[in-house]
């Protein structure tokens, strides 16, 4: 079963799918693991292994959501996404996170017992926090008090009837925390200790650069809520050279799924490297991350994908640059 794949294995597919954030992987990879292997000994062992939530922390478009969606294949899993602002602008809380289960549900066909094996990503968490150094938002630490009911494992009755029981089902937020870097810059002080040459500097500069659970804190999340998410990783923002990546290398890059739209027709497609830059570029300069590069390239090809229906004499495809009309040749 996908369950039992070792935590280098479990990287290894996200590898195909997903570029850089080699760190969060490796966190991700790892957790999943200690997650499954808790819950087989849960089954018959003397020893209760509680779980551990994850939270990553990264900018709009660094690639949050994708991990979390990839790795839910990767393990043949149901998964949904929920938008924790969505939920602080609801009067009716419970009934959010009530259809966030049911929608689970859904996900695995109707199978109770692979529902409640499944994952959950909450995203924009940081957006329950205090607003500019007030007391914190009543509706936020509201969510945040109901979202840490079925982190913990709760029974939850769905309007179906049915109840489903969140014990086993890996939470995992998100959120891009502005701020959190100046909170870290005033707290973290393992930069005094002293060390000899043998110490291995890099363990050192990992700890430096640990979230602690009182950095959540007074970023602004209620103790028992941080409390939950023991398990921290950071993504960091992709650099024009990751976006390219992005575009031409993963198993369903844009590249590649426009290449096979038209290669249904008999067209070939070829985009000159340097357009890919320039569309990393102007992905960069909307600082939106990842998010903004479908929509980008979606306009290069829009007179692309329009002509070439109404013209099957066009066999070849060639962009040469983002600012230039596409060539089209038989």
């Amino acid at each position: 079963m996908s369950i039992q794949l070792k935590p280098s294995e479990i990287v290894a597919r996200l590898n195909e799918h997903v570029i850089g954030q080699e760190t969060a992987k490796k966190t991700l990879a790892v957790a999943v693991h200690g997650h499954f292997r808790r819950m087989a000994q849960n089954l018959g062992g003397e020893v209760e292994l509680t779980k551990s939530n994850i939270l990553l922390i990264g900018p709009t478009g660094s690639g949050k959501t994708l991990l979390c969606e990839t790795l839910s294949r990767i393990l043949d899993l149901p998964f949904v996404t929920a938008d924790a602002t969505s939920l602080a602008q609801t009067q009716f809380v419970g009934d959010e996170i009530e259809a966030i289960l049911h929608r689970l549900l859904d996900r695995a066909g109707g199978d109770l017992r692979k529902a409640q094996r499944g994952i959950v990503f909450v995203d924009e968490v940081d957006k329950l926090k205090a607003v500019d150094g007030q007391a914190r938002a009543t509706s936020g630490e509201s969510v945040q008090h109901a979202l840490l009911k079925i982190m913990e494992g709760a029974p939850v009755k769905l309007k179906n009837g049915q109840l489903i029981d969140t014990t086993q089902i890996l939470f995992i937020c998100g959120g891009a925390f502005v701020g959190l870097d100046h909170i870290l810059t005033q707290t973290h002080t393992f930069g005094f200790i002293a060390t000899q040459s043998g110490d291995d500097q890099k363990i050192l500069e990992r700890l430096n650069a640990r979230i602690k659970p009182t950095d959540l804190l007074e970023f602004g999340l209620i103790p028992e809520f941080a409390g939950r998410l023991p398990i921290v990783t950071r993504l960091h923002e992709l650099t024009q050279d990751m976006l390219v990546r992005i575009l031409t290398e993963p198993k369903n890059a844009l590249y590649k799924q426009f290449q096979a739209m038209l290669a249904a027709d008999g067209v070939a497609l070829v985009v000159a490297p340097p357009v890919f830059e320039q569309i990393a570029e102007l992905a960069i300069e909307y600082k939106a991350g990842a998010r903004s590069l479908r929509g980008i390239f979606e306009e290069m090809m829009l007179d692309v994908m329009y002509a070439v229906p109404d013209h099957p004499a066009i066999k070849r495809v060639e962009i040469r640059s983002l600012f230039e009309p596409p060539r089209l040749s038989g």
